[in-house]
């Protein structure tokens, strides 16, 4: 049976199977649209219905092939089954066991099975797939062949690949084949004859021939690996225009050379102290006794310490400095140059002050170096020249250049030896000097590049330069 529900009547309808053909007649058919007709009239018509209806005869069989057509009577009760309105439902995991997975999702809400996962897709195939996609795979980039190709043949091809952007198609059988099929720049391929990185399409020059070495018996007639080439000319000669450019060249040197020869500076000097001398009529040379350290002693120190705080700044300088030098054996005056041309001496105990200025060079100050007393100290520029000065009195005594920078300046440290220094030069060289004559003495010209230090080693036998070609060398004096 089946419940339909109206706007105010509730209809049971039994589900009775359809007579047979020869049943059905049109007595039957005229008595269904008869009940059909009479049902849904007002009360009046309903209550002439069921009077005329009960006072006639009716068939058994259409009585009840028409019973479900007839209105429910108001002193019949009838139980309906209750109905579960909340019945139970099967999850949504049980449910889309078999729903393929999106490849575009980046997450999933829950755990998928194996054969949620590869389930296969539902629906029409998408028609922006690419054909490469939709094509059969054996692996995630492709479909891979199994083929043989030696180690020689595929580094050739490779090679060949990455150089001419062309190789041969590894799918084609060449020994089968008519003609070659390549991959890549096929244009390319065709033009150059599928030439690989280990063929030529030029031939190699010819070797140059040398002149026969003679009976290796032979010892003064045998040249062996060493002889000359057959065309080998032993003078090189420029050509005209060669020369002219070199003439030129020459001439530009010469005259910039005559122009860069420049005078000395006017050598000077500045006292920043009020008295040169106290009143013993001892100058700032003479090592102090007051300062609570004995500078007189040559004893190293039982305990030495990293310094920790800074003590004092010297300021006077406008530009650079370059390099600076302790006093000889006390320690007690710094010595500075800079590149504003000028050289300094401080004091290094008691006020700390700048005692004098040394000017004399044209341009900046390079290195400096006191000798074993003290009393003089050699100074090096980019002018081109080395002075000798006065430490007490600051009066320039000698100066010394062979028209090359000097980068550095030392004295012999041994005393016999005061009157001789070395500096390192622009030029490669080391040149000695005595500054009793003012005339380079001795030339050392083994480095490659310019000299920057120069060490004295081994008691003062030896010396240690330093260059820009990245070597250290050995002297002996």
């Amino acid at each position: 049976m089946t419940f339909y529900f109206c706007s105010d009547s509730l209809f049971l309808l039994a589900d009775v199977p359809p007579p047979a053909s020869g049943d059905f007649t049109t007595s039957n058919m005229s008595a269904a649209i008869t009940s059909l007709a009479s049902y849904g009239s007002d009360s009046d018509s309903e209550n002439e219905s069921e009077s005329s209806t009960s006072t006639e005869k009716v068939d058994p069989v259409d009585s009840d092939a028409t019973a479900h057509l007839k209105p429910l009577q108001s002193g019949q009760t009838m139980s309906l089954a209750v109905l579960n309105s909340a019945p139970e439902v099967a999850v949504k995991e049980a449910v889309e066991t078999g729903i393929h997975l999106d490849p575009s999702l980046k997450e999933v809400a829950f755990n998928p099975t194996y054969e949620t996962m590869f389930a296969p897709e539902f629906g029409p195939m998408n028609p922006y797939k690419s054909q490469q996609m939709a094509a059969p795979r054996n692996m995630l980039s492709g479909y891979a062949e199994p083929a043989h190709v030696n180690d020689f043949m595929f580094e050739q091809q490779r090679r060949t690949f990455s150089s001419y952007g062309y190789a041969l198609d590894p799918s084609v059988d060449t020994h089968q084949a008519s003609s070659c099929s390549y991959i890549g720049a096929v244009d390319e391929a065709e033009k150059n004859k599928g030439l690989t990185v280990f063929e030529s399409g030029q031939k190699k020059p010819e070797k140059r021939k040398k002149i026969k070495g003679g009976d290796a018996g032979e010892i003064d007639n045998f040249l062996g690996p060493w002889a000359k080439y057959i065309d080998e000319k032993d003078v090189a000669k420029p050509s005209e225009e060669e020369q002219k450019e070199l003439d030129e060249i020459i001439a530009k040197r010469q005259k910039k050379g005559r122009n860069e020869e420049e005078a000395p500076g006017e050598e000077k000097t500045i006292l920043h102290v009020k008295d040169m001398y106290d009143y013993q009529g001892r100058s700032y040379l003479h090592v102090p006794q007051d300062v609570g350290v004995n500078l007189r002693s040559a004893d190293a120190p039982d305990k030495c310490y990293l310094p920790k705080k800074q003590i004092h700044v010297w300021s006077g300088h406008t530009k650079g400095v370059s390099a600076i030098r302790l006093y000889p054996s006390s320690g007690h005056l710094l010595l500075s140059c800079s590149m504003d041309c000028k050289i300094k001496l401080w004091e290094v105990y008691g006020e700390r002050r700048c005692l004098r200025t040394f000017i004399g060079h044209s341009k900046a100050v390079r290195d400096i170096c006191f000798n074993n007393s003290g009393t003089q100290f050699l100074s090096a520029a980019y002018d081109r020249y080395l002075k000798l000065w006065d430490s007490e009195t600051g009066q320039c005594i000698s100066r010394f250049t062979n028209r090359k920078v000097p980068y550095c300046v030392k004295f012999n440290p041994d005393e016999e030896k005061q009157n001789l220094f070395v500096a390192g030069m622009s030029d490669k060289k080391i040149v000695q000097w005595d500054i009793r004559t003012g005339e380079v003495v001795q030339e050392y010209d083994r480095h490659l590049g310019a000299v920057n230090t120069i060490t004295f080693v081994d008691e003062n036998r030896r010396f240690v330069s330093t260059s820009d070609d990245k070597s250290l060398r050995v002297w002996e004096w």
